[in-house]
């Protein structure tokens, strides 16, 4: 039987000092008091009480104790017990044997009991079996009120500490989970279209790659069809783009049923779609897309009484297994196709030959051609400035570099109408030379006041494999005098990751003469993340398609802060472009991105505040 503990002397009520809130705290938790003898468990809630604790529950004895212990454990797994004030020597089920049970039982576990029992000679043994049984503590009778207090109020802080580090471990557990979902449901939006479900353009280009490199190797022929609808443009303008985006999901289930084994559907653009033939050569290519053209012209979308025709213009383009070629040169030859499919009338289909790209690049060439050489001779390229601002003081802080052509006639032409064509003619290396060069001769002209404005000049992937790039930098950069820390060099994604060792390398040796470097179009495609850490940037301007349609569209919006969080962990600063209203600059601002540009905050111009017209 248990020792009588009233032959203890009671002092005085109280416990450790502590903060009044959580002192009160403490006081409201559950206690559970076990003793088979009911003069030991009415002393043991009187001294409880004296201390202020009034929540507390008997049991008489071990197997008592056990059931209300059970039947304390709610639906979530978790026990309104707090802490167990148990006796040892207990003749049904003894304190050693309802401690280990206790922590047998996970909802259990965590509950600190202090034993009590009687003091005997054994007294050494008697602490060790109690702490081997998983006791928190042990009071020896007789024991003074304030002794138990004490005792107590130690075991439920523990309790409550175990509890705020269990509850935490759960949020954490929560949040890792959720955060999983998330990043896997950006990853999935990363290479589909969110409204019919299929690939995208992005995803479309990659497996491309991969299935132009099969075909070559196995001696296979890779076919690709490109599918632009047909006045898709009159659903949108009279019955709003809800009924649009219902056609491009009838169209999408139309062309479902042709994606079977070895074929890859997309949907690449407002009103494009593509489906890539592994194994198909020119003529069963043809067919289905004969087949598929018939079918479409045989849809109608069906809004507010009125029926609309749906038809598809389809360009077709082969690659033999055996001839070398990459996956975008099948889709830029299957989107000259489907080109000349729609000039020829629409609703066809058009195989690609030879004469189609090469005839158009060639009138565009022939027509930019002796102007662009003109121009690189003379001074009719004009340069343009937009400014940089960062978001912390809405300081411009930069101006990014924008080349334009200005025509004899006085009209300035946009560089999306002659890049191209410089690209193709091998221009772009003395273009960029001659925008560096001009660059640097107008900030060496500029104000002591506009020292430390710096300027962002953009650079082409042909560029990068010029071996005379850098050094005609470092060269202008010497005539000039100017720091080289005032220039930034804009690089493309797109053209990091066509050559990163390239660009790293090029990067690199600009970074070496002082210049900063930013990844432009940052995030339209998440592979460039397996580079990044490679990559010598200072910079990521992340790609103004987030950013136009952020204010809306969660999706950006989950998208830019997840950017926002990769930067950050590799110490890079953020720039979002195309800031086009107040909404969408205070979001970008409340997600820590650094700087910001767009129409919002200024336009491109060819004069410099306080500089004159800087960029004739």
């Amino acid at each position: 039987m248990a020792t009588d503990i009233r032959t203890g002397r009671k002092g005085q009520g109280g416990g450790p000092s502590m903060p009044g809130d959580e002192l009160a705290q403490i006081h409201r938790m559950r206690l559970l008091v076990v003793d088979d003898v009911p003069t030991n468990l009415a002393l043991l809630r009187a001294q409880l009480a004296s201390g202020g604790f009034t929540n507390v529950t008997a049991a008489a004895g071990g197997h008592d104790a056990l059931d209300a212990l059970e039947r304390s454990i709610g639906p979530d797994g978790r026990s309104s017990v707090d802490a167990v004030v148990l006796d040892i020597k207990m003749p049904d089920l003894d304190g050693y044997a309802v401690c280990r049970r206790m922590r047998g039982e996970p909802a259990l576990a965590d509950i600190p009991v202090v034993m009590v029992t009687g003091y005997d000679r054994w007294q050494e043994e008697t602490i060790h079996a109690a702490y081997e049984s998983g006791a928190t503590d042990i009071l020896f009778k007789p024991f003074r009120t304030a002794e138990l207090i004490n005792r107590v109020v130690t075991a439920l802080r523990l309790k409550r500490e175990r509890d705020l580090r269990r509850q935490r471990e759960r949020e954490l557990e929560a949040e890792l989970a959720e955060r999983r979902v998330m990043e896997a449901r950006l990853q999935y939006l990363v290479g589909h279209d969110d409204l019919t479900g299929l690939a995208n353009r992005r995803r479309l280009e990659q497996i491309l790659e991969v299935a132009s490199l099969n075909a070559q190797a196995a001696g296979r022929p890779l076919s690709l069809l490109y599918l632009d609808l047909d006045r898709f443009k009159l659903i949108n303008d009279r019955e709003g783009h809800g009924a649009g985006d219902r056609s491009l999901i009838l169209v999408a289930n139309a062309l479902r049923k042709h994606a079977g084994p070895g074929t890859h559907l997309a949907r690449i653009s407002a009103d494009e779609f593509a489906l890539l033939l592994e194994g198909a050569d020119r003529d069963s290519a043809r067919r289905l897309a004969e087949t598929i053209r018939a079918e479409l012209e045989s849809l109608r979308y069906e809004s507010r009484g009125r029926r609309y025709p749906l038809s598809a213009s389809i360009g077709v383009a082969t690659m033999e297994g055996s001839v070398a070629g990459r996956g975008a040169e099948l889709l830029a030859q299957a989107d000259q196709a489907c080109y000349s499919a729609k000039r020829e009338g629409r609703n066809r289909v058009h195989v690609y030959a030879e004469t189609d790209g090469a005839l158009a690049d060639m009138e565009r060439d022939s027509r930019w051609g002796e102007r662009l050489r003109r121009a690189l001779e003379g001074e009719s390229l004009v340069l343009a400035f937009q400014p940089v601002v960062r978001l912390r003081d809405h300081a411009v802080t930069h101006y990014e570099v924008l080349v334009r052509l200005r025509e004899d006639d006085g009209t300035v032409v946009l560089p999306g109408e002659f890049l191209p064509a410089a690209e193709r003619l091998g221009l772009m290396p003395e273009l960029d030379r001659q925008v560096v060069r001009r660059t640097l001769e107008l900030i060496a002209r500029l104000p002591e006041r506009l020292s430390g404005i710096g300027f962002n000049v953009n650079l082409s992937g042909h560029t990068l494999h010029d071996p005379a790039f850098v050094g005609s930098v470092r060269e202008a950069l010497g005539r000039s005098g100017v720091p080289g820390r005032r220039i930034t060099f804009e690089l493309t994604e797109t053209a990091a990751i066509a050559d990163p060792e390239r660009a790293g390398e090029t990067l690199g040796q600009l970074r070496a003469l002082g210049c900063r470097v930013a990844l432009d179009d940052f995030g339209s495609g998440f592979s460039t993340y397996t580079y990044l850490k490679r990559f010598p940037v200072d910079y990521l301007k992340i790609d103004g398609g987030f950013i136009q349609q952020l204010a809306w569209d969660s999706v950006d919006q989950a998208l830019v802060r997840s950017i926002v969080e990769i930067a950050r962990a590799l110490e890079k600063e953020t720039v979002a472009e195309f800031v086009g209203d107040e909404e969408t600059l205070e979001l970008v601002r409340s997600y820590g991105i650094h700087y910001a540009q767009g129409y919002h905050l200024g336009r491109p111009s060819p004069e410099l505040p306080g500089a004159g017209e800087a960029g004739t």
